[in-house]
């Protein structure tokens, strides 16, 4: 199904969403495009300076990281794909560019029918080995909000739910905003019930779409920096 995925789990509300973001959602695979978006945060990463010494002991995972900043470039780029099990996906690879070295933070989100529940899973980190389920609604200014649900992680055979008192969620909104010739916006919140705010990120960035290299458009093309050291079918 070429549909993108965020108009799947969102259905007619896809249509309330500003034009602009319906653009920047409307990647699917086989398209022969990736998006690619360049622009600052405002603030980003870990503001609990008490935090970060724990949090450098996940940067190996590429989801998490211990420094904070303000006026931090960054760069994303957006891959529609149909990830190793048939799933129609949108890879997300950010690269952010804190002074002194660049930090990575990707995900693969995907769209399951599988029967336990239909929408979007989101799998995060370099191993994709961390997967919560994301709720979306569309505010009445057309913005889209993103609240992530139950999380679990996956190690080897074991599949382990995440209580509520140890979940981080992240509320995420993202926008376009029309003043000084446009440009989209989001932000990020990841809150953890027993740590407070654990991440936060929030900044403007251009959009574009770029062709892949000799015109490939095959649905399950995803280019080789953008794919994780591993895949997870579960949910």
């Amino acid at each position: 199904m070429n549909t993108p995925i965020y108009e799947r789990a969102l259905g007619r509300d896809f249509d309330r969403l500003q034009p602009e973001l319906q653009e920047y959602f409307a990647l699917a695979p086989g398209s022969g495009h990736y998006g690619v978006g360049e622009g600052v945060f405002d603030v980003v990463g870990c503001r609990q300076a008490w935090l970060r010494p724990l949090l450098r002991l996940t940067t190996g995972e590429q989801a998490f990281f211990p420094e904070y900043g303000e006026g931090i470039p960054f760069r994303i780029e957006n891959h529609a794909h149909l990830d190793p099990f048939g799933r129609s996906s949108l890879t997300a690879r950010r690269e952010i560019f804190f002074p002194g070295t660049t930090r990575l933070f990707h995900d693969t989100t995907s769209f399951d029918d599988s029967g336990r529940r239909q929408g979007l899973v989101d799998y995060v980190g370099r191993f994709r080995r961390l997967a919560t389920d994301l709720n979306l609604s569309v505010t009445p200014e057309g913005r889209l909000r993103g609240v992530s649900e139950a999380s679990r992680l996956f190690l080897g055979p074991l599949r382990i739910p995440l209580p509520a008192a140890l979940d981080a969620k992240a509320y995420a909104e993202q926008w376009w905003e029309p003043q000084d010739g446009g440009r989209h916006r989001i932000q990020v919140k990841v809150i953890q019930p027993q740590l407070g705010l654990v991440l936060v990120y929030a900044g403007h960035f251009d959009y574009r779409l770029e062709p892949y290299p000799g015109g490939v458009a095959t649905p399950g093309y995803l280019p080789g920096h953008a794919r994780p050291d591993g895949w997870e079918s579960r949910v």
